[in-house]
């Protein structure tokens, strides 16, 4: 697969981008909305009209979905003429907008917005720093490897989701950043604790399951390994509880040691080549503290037991598919009833999920990638779409767009029409298989049953047989399933995909909509045409997750509402209705 090296050359500055993210997020939530946007000669102007504010920025691409490309400084009309404008700035009159317009004061965004600037520009350093290495590596580097292609797309996001306000905000020092992100291409051993087996809680889907975690290294005889982040080792090492078991023999704190591993997309989860180790971290990154709350680990074993007869049915029906289960997990328990929650602190501190390797799902011969590196907007590992297709044409693009609906499309409709599975394939959540050859998409594998959700209806006896505060979590009722379903894969992951492909050929984005909505007519049918999704294919708007107003608002993604967008779909069904018409027009 080709590698181009020294890609920063080519990336945007960490001020335009915090700038054209917040103005991406006004686009879609607010101004869009309240129609004070305009699009023409090379310029989108957008129209804080509560503040009496003016603003434009100037235009690289425009999108049928409204995630436009943006290019250069933000400014601002003063008397006639136009002002740049800073990240900063831009920030501060978008605060002052939502102050007027929700009567809310959030005395936190702007410093949100800060911490997020600060983690583009240490990404980008990092980017810089490794791009610096590779160029002066030979051809025996280590990237060459389809393991360290697979890693070097999951450390690739300098810029996070451009859908989200602030989306590289968050707490920690500096320094601890830098020994652990992955966008510094960290790597390190875990934090090992042994813990007598009356201390461990731990649960198990199949027999095996916890030998990811036993076999990290040895442990006196009547103790279990417990393996932890260094980092939240770090922040809960002296919690008294856990001091006081030590002191008791009840837990060993060995030390870190075993095999070094690497820091996936989230952060939180670490990949050693062969297992995927899901730890709590008590670090806020964008809106959310990212630790593995108690019925969350419960729920992940309860989940990989349910889908285990509707994983093997999309992969049977639907080659190319599969899902990474989480069959186990594991955590300290001293059964203590603090009454400030101490030992739930620790239950859920030191909680960790195993999650299946890639080598448990990948067909051999192809290479992961992270679908999130694929789609960037800038080309900063060889997934994006500029490296992985470097010379292809709109024949080649629209062939390889083709195999990747047939690949993503058809199981996540599936899972929620016939079995009453909602997924969540967002861009972070998909690895695609392809050939190292030529970059052609063969599989998809759906991880993180975090997000994965049961519609009640369909699983009523499973669900009456898990403790409650395990089953309420693990449900969407339907409608609120379908909304979720179609952000993910319409909006997060197909449209932003389209906008990968269409930098490449600017003219082939509304044929790339075209496919889509072949591809949703498709399994319309194969499903009898449910109303749902009837309406989706005929280009009702779209639900379009608000980040921006959740912040604001400083509720908990788990609680975020959607905004409805204007759907491309409607103008493929319009286009190929002209078509129809006049089959001797052009398209």
């Amino acid at each position: 697969m080709p590698m181009t090296s020294s890609p920063a050359a080519t990336v945007a500055s960490a001020d335009h981008a915090t700038a054209h993210t917040l103005l991406n997020c006004l686009l879609r939530e607010v101004s869009g909305p309240e129609h004070q946007t305009v699009v023409a000669d090379g310029w989108l102007r957008l129209r804080l009209p509560r503040c009496g504010v003016l603003l434009r920025v100037g235009l690289r691409r425009t999108s049928l979905i409204g995630a436009h490309r943006f290019t250069g400084p933000v400014s601002e009309e003063r008397d006639g003429t136009w002002a740049e404008v800073s990240w900063r700035g831009l920030a501060e009159r978008i605060h002052r907008e939502l102050q007027l317009r929700t009567g809310v004061r959030n005395d936190e965004f702007l410093g949100q917005v800060a911490s997020s600037h600060a983690g583009m520009t240490a990404a980008l350093a990092a980017l810089e720093d490794r791009s610096t290495v590779s160029d002066r590596a030979d051809s025996t580097d280590r990237i060459d490897r389809p393991q360290d292609l697979y890693l070097a797309s999951e450390q690739s996001l300098r810029f996070g989701h451009r859908f989200h306000p602030t989306p590289k905000a968050r707490t920690g020092s500096a320094d601890a950043w830098s020994r652990f992100a992955p966008e510094a291409g960290a790597r390190f051993p875990l934090h090992h604790l042994a813990v007598r087996q009356e201390y461990v809680r731990e649960e198990s889907a199949r027999p095996g399951a916890l030998a990811a975690l036993d076999r990290q290294g040895a442990v006196p005889e009547g103790y279990r390994l417990l393996p932890a982040h260094p980092w939240q080792y770090a922040m809960l090492r002296d919690h008294r509880l856990l001091r006081a078991a030590i002191a008791r023999g009840e837990v060993l704190d060995l030390g870190p040691g075993g095999a070094e591993f690497a820091p996936t997309a989230s952060v939180r989860t670490l990949y050693d080549g062969r297992d995927f180790l899901k730890f709590s971290l008590n670090v806020r990154i964008t809106n959310c503290l990212r630790k593995n709350a108690e019925y969350e680990l419960s729920g992940a074993v309860a989940l990989t037991r349910l889908l285990e007869p509707v994983a093997a049915d999309l992969a049977a029906r639907f080659p190319g598919c599969e899902l990474l289960r989480e069959p186990a997990y594991r955590t300290l328990d001293l059964g203590g009833k603090d009454i400030n929650g101490g030992d739930r602190q620790l239950i859920e501190g030191f909680g960790v999920i195993v999650r299946e390797g890639l080598a448990a799902r990948l067909r051999p011969g192809l290479t992961a990638l992270l679908a999130a590196a694929v789609a960037d907007e800038y080309p900063t590992s060889g997934a994006q779409i500029s490296r992985l297709l470097p010379d292809a044409g709109p024949d080649r693009l629209s062939a390889w767009w083709q195999a990747y609906l047939e690949l993503l499309v058809p199981p996540v409709l599936a899972a929620y029409f016939d079995h009453g599975v909602v997924l969540e394939p967002h861009l972070q959540n998909v690895v695609i298989g392809v050939d190292p050859a030529d970059g052609t998409p063969h599989q998809v594998l759906f991880r993180d049953l975090e997000g994965t959700k049961l519609v009640p209806e369909h699983h009523t006896a499973a669900l009456a047989a898990l403790p409650e505060a395990v089953a309420r979590p693990l449900t969407y009722e339907r409608e609120r399933g379908w909304d979720r379903v179609v952000y993910c894969l319409l909006v997060n992951h197909i449209a932003e995909m389209v906008a990968a492909l269409a930098d490449r050929s600017p003219g082939l984005e509304p044929a790339l909509w075209s496919a889509v909505r072949r591809v949703l007519c498709e399994r319309s049918a194969a499903h009898d045409h449910p109303p749902a999704l009837r309406a989706l294919v005929a280009g009702v708007p779209l639900p379009a997750k608000a980040n921006l107003l959740t912040r604001w608002g400083r509720r908990a993604d788990r609680h975020a509402g959607y905004v409805r967008i204007a759907s491309p779909l409607a103008s493929a069904l319009l286009s190929e209705a002209a078509h129809v018409m006049h089959p001797g027009s052009s398209r």
